[in-house]
């Protein structure tokens, strides 16, 4: 890896996950990591009870906007976190690839995203001491 590791989340929506995920990774890491998220069919806009529960614990992704998954996106990526969005994934030799198995926070109440946001605070933590250690 040259310079600072970059990671790319996808979700299909790119409205849910990888939008806390990407949030989470900003927040935590600062600019020691590049941060992309994307998604193989995008939503019109990120979920609301995503943008709440994450405002909660003090994290804005008000600003985010789900974007399309492109083939340079994945190519300009050290590491690709999938969550859900099976075979619409380019795959590219010599790439990181991992899969989250996470809930879809879409059509949930707060209540149900909350957990869901938690556990991608502890994933998105373990990301950054492995890409960060040494």
């Amino acid at each position: 890896m040259s310079g600072k590791p970059s990671v790319l989340f996808v979700c299909v929506h790119n409205a849910g996950r990888s939008q806390m995920a990407a949030g989470w990774l900003s927040h935590l890491a600062g600019d020691r990591i590049e941060v992309r998220s994307a998604g193989s069919a995008p939503a019109e806009a990120v979920n609301p009870v995503a943008v709440r529960a994450m405002a909660e614990v003090g994290v804005d992704i008000t600003g985010r906007r789900p974007k399309i998954l492109t083939a340079e996106a994945v190519q300009d990526s050290d590491v690709v976190i999938t969550m859900g969005c099976g075979d619409a994934c380019p795959v590219f030799p010599g790439k990181r690839y991992e899969d989250w198995q996470l809930d879809d926070p879409a059509g949930k109440d707060i209540e149900a995203v909350r957990p869901i946001r938690d556990e991608i605070r502890d994933r998105v933590e373990k990301l950054i001491g492995e890409l960060t250690a040494g």
